[in-house]
C-alpha cells in the first residue's frame, strides 16, 4: 500500500488556535478510538498539553472488543493516566460527569482555596473522525457541537456550557504534520480519520481484510461470505473472494472491486463485522 499522509492547511490553522486557548483551559478530555487507542492518539497533542490535567476517554467502546478495551484502561492507567471507556451513542453520561470532576478537582480545589467558585474549563482533543462533538453533544443531552463522520467537520472553537461550573471546548480533529509510523496510519485509514477521497480504497479494503483474517477469521469469513479453505496469497484475492460471497458482480461475473471496497470499509466502520479491535496494547514498544 503507498504511504499515508494526510495535514491540510487548517489543521496547522487549528494548531494554532488550540495553542493560543491552552492558557484558559484548566484540563484536557483526549478521546481515542477504542479500536486502536495508541495509533488514534496524536503525539503532538499530548507534548503541548502536558502540564494539564488529564481523562482519556476510550470512545465508540461499543465497536472494540470489551476485553481488550479492559486491558488497554489498564494500559494506561499503568503509566499514570486516569482513563475511561464511552460510547457517545449510549453512554453513561453521569457516570463520565463523574470521572470529570474528579480529574478536575485538584485544579477547583486550588480555585477554592483562594476563594474563588470558578467554572472549569475543559478542551476536548482527538485526532478526526474520534467522535469528540458527538461526546460533547452526548454529555451536554443536546446537539450542540456539529458532527459528520467524516474527518475534519469541526474547523472553529466551540465553547459549551455543561452545567453552571463546567464548559467544554470542542476543537478541530488534528493529526500530527507527518505520519511517520505507517502501520499506524493505515489503521487511522481503516478507521476513518483519514479522507477515503486521497487513499487507494481497493488497496485500503484488501490490507483490511487481511488484518481481519489475521484478528478475527471467523467474524470475517461469516460478514463476507468466504469460502472456509480460502488462503489467499495476496490481499487482494480477500476483496475478490467478498464479492463472490456477497454478490458485488458487474456484467459477466466480474468482481465490482470498487463497490466492495467502499462497503467492506463502511461495514467494519459501522460495527456490522462485529466488535474488533484492530491494537493489542503488547504491540506496543511503550
Amino acid at each position: 500500500m503507498p504511504s499515508i499522509n494526510w495535514y491540510p492547511g487548517h489543521m496547522a490553522k487549528s494548531r494554532r488556535m488550540l495553542l493560543e486557548q491552552l492558557r484558559a483551559v484548566d484540563a484536557v478530555i483526549e478521546l481515542v478510538d477504542a479500536r486502536a487507542p495508541l495509533a488514534t492518539r496524536n503525539p503532538d497533542l499530548l507534548s503541548l498539553t502536558r502540564s494539564k490535567a488529564r481523562l482519556v476517554i476510550l470512545n465508540k467502546a461499543d465497536l472494540a472488543d470489551d476485553q481488550q478495551t479492559s486491558r488497554w484502561l489498564e494500559y494506561f492507567r499503568r503509566r499514570g493516566s486516569e482513563a475511561m471507556r464511552f460510547n457517545s451513542n449510549g453512554g453513561r453520561v453521569k457516570e463520565m460527569l463523574g470521572r470529570i470532576e474528579q480529574a478536575t478537582r485538584p485544579v477547583a480545589q486550588r480555585y477554592l482555596q483562594k476563594g474563588v467558585k470558578k467554572t472549569i474549563r475543559v478542551m476536548v482533543l482527538g485526532i478526526p473522525n474520534v467522535g469528540k462533538s458527538t461526546f460533547i453533544n452526548r454529555i451536554n443531552g443536546a446537539t450542540i457541537a456539529k458532527t459528520s463522520d467524516r474527518p475534519g467537520v469541526t474547523r472553529a472553537k466551540q465553547w459549551v456550557k455543561i452545567g453552571p461550573y463546567l464548559e467544554m471546548l470542542d476543537t478541530p480533529g488534528m493529526l500530527p504534520p507527518r505520519l511517520d509510523d505507517q502501520e499506524g496510519a493505515r489503521l487511522l485509514a481503516y478507521l476513518g480519520s483519514v479522507r477515503d477521497q486521497i487513499l487507494d480504497t481497493e488497496d485500503l479494503a484488501a490490507g483490511l481484510l487481511a488484518r481481519l483474517m489475521e484478528l478475527c477469521p471467523d467474524l470475517t469469513r461469516r460478514r463476507f461470505k468466504l469460502p472456509e479453505d480460502l488462503v489467499p496469497e495476496y490481499p487482494e484475492a480477500l476483496l475478490e473472494a467478498a464479492c463472490k460471497g456477497r454478490g458485488w458482480l458487474l456484467s459477466g461475473g466480474r468482481c465490482d472491486t470498487e463497490r466492495a471496497a467502499a462497503l467492506v470499509l463502511d461495514e467494519f466502520r459501522a460495527g456490522k463485522v462485529g466488535k474488533i479491535t484492530l491494537e493489542r496494547p503488547e504491540d506496543s514498544h511503550a
